[in-house]
């Protein structure tokens, strides 16, 4: 199953979880404010343990770039 997908119907094109109009950000912004996996899993029913953490591998390859070396 695919868990982050981009729809530009949805969200403005904006990464989502599997569809839903939770974006990924979303999720990022509230484990990084510092908000426990069990209460973000409360507050948003329709996501997965691995939800969060797809969000959170997604983050890190976007962020993901070749290293330059000057000559």
């Amino acid at each position: 199953m695919e868990r982050i997908t981009i729809d530009p119907g949805i969200c403005g094109g904006r990464p989502t979880i599997r569809g839903m109009r939770i974006r990924v950000q979303d999720v990022l912004e509230l484990l990084a404010a510092g908000v426990p996996e069990p209460e973000i899993l409360a507050d948003y029913p329709d996501l997965e343990a691995e939800d969060l953490r797809a969000s959170i591998a997604y983050a890190a390859r976007e962020i993901s770039h070749p290293v330059l070396i000057a000559s």
